[in-house]
């Protein structure tokens, strides 16, 4: 099982954007949860924390809640971060806090790729268990 911690002792300016319904707040890096969690559940802050260390697992895992459609998305990390800038910093985006379905398909992605699978396996498997009974997937590249 993974066990991340992130932790921030600045105070900082919060800087959140509302965009087609989802709050989206940039924080100076990965490690840096948004205050938008803050009273959210451990769980969906456990989530949050391993989408922010395994950006290159879950931008490579269609998200099958719909999301593409209906804002935008591009893959699974979407659900959870919007951008990783340049510096470092993160922008983070709260639709995954609501949608089961985005937080069970990093958590899995993650799962499997600590046992060993491959990226493309991983695809694979998310791709056959949620093809039916979900939303569209989002438009995302299959892994190299």
């Amino acid at each position: 099982m993974l066990f991340l911690s992130a932790c921030s002792t600045k105070k900082e300016e919060v800087h959140q954007e509302h965009v087609q319904g989802d709050i989206q707040e940039k924080t100076a890096s990965a490690s840096q949860l948004p205050k938008f969690l803050d009273k959210q559940k451990e769980e969906i802050r456990m989530v949050y924390q391993v989408a922010g260390m395994a950006t290159d697992i879950i931008k490579w895992m269609p998200c099958y809640c719909g999301c593409g459609e209906s804002v935008g998305h591009q893959s699974n990390l979407n659900c959870f971060i919007k951008e990783v800038n340049s510096d470092g910093s993160v922008v983070w985006d709260d639709h995954g806090t609501r949608c089961g379905v985005c937080m069970q398909i990093a958590v899995e992605s993650v799962q499997l790729k600590q046992q060993g699978k491959s990226l493309k396996e991983i695809r694979d498997y998310i791709d056959k268990k949620y093809e039916k009974g979900y939303g569209n997937p989002t438009k995302t590249p299959m892994p190299v």
